[in-house]
């Protein structure tokens, strides 16, 4: 089939999605979850095929990485959105303006969300699950990293729709060529909106080149500022945990900056990282701090490249900073809007840091390994948006449906 005619496949589809009550949405969302589980065993021997195609060292290796936990979680992260109540036809505002007409703004589905991934095939039924529950068909263009495991989820998908009688046209996944990708960045009339998942390059690349709007997921340059009033034993768990929980996502940390005043806690702070074989680029200070008690292999002095960097591997950056002000203008300069967190037991100058810093999530004694969907208990998520107009943080329900008035009246007519 012609690309052009699958993207009017969807587009039809999309509008039988809307005769769908939301108990039969939630129980097909649940089925698929059961299904997805009850063929890991076909979905993991895909994801092996994809897996022997890339070197373990490659960062992107442990996003695309399935294993039966990480099914079970994505299944569980289907049923808490089968679970949330759906945005759609929720009244936003109501008014009656003088002359009588009623007037409410409804949430409705935006139609038809193309996204654009790299190698996650999560984001396969992260997206199915959120656009169903929000009232939108999908459009999906996975890596080619990723062909294999993609192909076998869509066709779980695909087996249960067919089963309920639901136009599989609802979710369909591109080939994952090129040229699928500027098709569907120029679908205009038949997809609504882009959003693109993955690396800045790729990011870049959908903005510059679709001409549809574009909700952006940045890249997440993550920083943990350590303040001079910083608990010890909190500091350590946190930044350990921001760093070293899962390394290829965008919530892990990849700067710490430290109070010159707090730079004795740095050997400690870091022995856990040690652990893990992190890699350290540090600055003067910093690696002075470090130097003899932090192994000499994985510590090495930064340079400019070594802040603005979005790591995604068993490496971060290290610089120390004179006060809090100092802290939030690195922040401004080098981070990408994503997460940022404070560690300080002084209130004044942790409430002035979570104003201050302009990011999609701010945090005062919690690592920004937090940034998620599931964790904000929103269900899943599409991904993290570090724009400005429309979404801002993590993605699921209320940022993919938009709205329409909704005017009601009885012969008024305009003079």
């Amino acid at each position: 089939m012609a690309i052009e005619d699958i993207f009017k496949e969807v587009k039809s589809a999309s509008r039988s999605i809307l005769k769908l009550d939301v108990d039969r949405i939630n129980e097909i969302i649940l089925a698929v979850a059961d299904e997805v589980v009850n063929n890991s065993e076909a979905i993991l021997e895909a994801n092996a095929r994809d897996l022997a195609r890339m070197s373990p060292d490659e960062p992107k290796y442990d996003r695309l990485k399935l294993t039966r936990d990480r099914i079970e979680a994505i299944a569980a992260d289907m049923r808490n959105v089968a679970r949330l109540q759906s945005p759609v036809g929720r009244e936003l505002s109501r008014s009656v303006l003088p002359n009588g007409l009623q007037l409410s703004r409804v949430a409705v589905p935006f139609g038809v969300i193309g996204v654009v991934y790299e190698a996650r095939p999560n984001v396969t039924l992260d997206v199915f699950s959120l656009c169903l529950k929000a009232g939108s068909a999908c459009v999906l263009k996975g890596g080619s990293d990723a062909c294999f495991s993609n192909e076998t989820i869509v066709a779980t998908i695909h087996r249960v729709l067919e089963k309920y009688n639901v136009n599989k046209y609802i979710v369909q996944l591109l080939p994952s060529d090129r040229d699928s990708t500027a098709a569907l960045l120029g679908a205009r009339g038949y997809v609504d909106i882009i959003i693109p998942r993955g690396s800045s390059a790729l990011i870049n690349y959908v903005r510059e080149n679709a001409r549809i709007p574009v909700i952006e997921t940045g890249a997440g340059v993550c920083h943990a500022y350590y303040d001079a009033a910083a608990d010890l034993e909190k500091g350590v768990n946190i930044i350990c945990n921001a760093k070293t929980r899962r390394v290829s996502v965008c919530n892990a940390l990849d700067c710490l900056l430290i109070h010159r005043s707090r730079l004795a806690d740095l050997p400690l702070i870091a022995a856990p990282l040690c652990e893990k074989s992190v890699k350290i680029f540090a600055d003067n200070d910093s690696y002075k701090a470090l130097q003899g008690s932090y192994p000499s292999q994985l510590l090495f002095a930064a340079d400019e490249s070594s802040y603005g960097t979005e790591f995604l591997s068993y490496a971060m950056a290290v610089k120390c900073v004179d006060s809090a002000d100092e802290a939030v203008a690195h922040i401004a300069r080098y981070g990408s809007g994503h997460s940022e967190c404070i560690i300080s037991e002084d209130d004044a100058v942790a409430e002035d840091f979570l104003l201050m810093v302009d990011a999609a999530c701010v945090y005062k004694n919690a690592p920004t390994s937090f940034t998620d969907g599931a964790q904000f208990g929103l269900g899943a998520e599409i991904g993290i948006s570090t724009q400005k107009l429309h979404a801002r943080g993590p993605m699921a329900l209320d940022e993919i449906v938009t709205y329409k008035w909704i005017v009601r009246g009885d012969g008024q007519v305009r003079k």
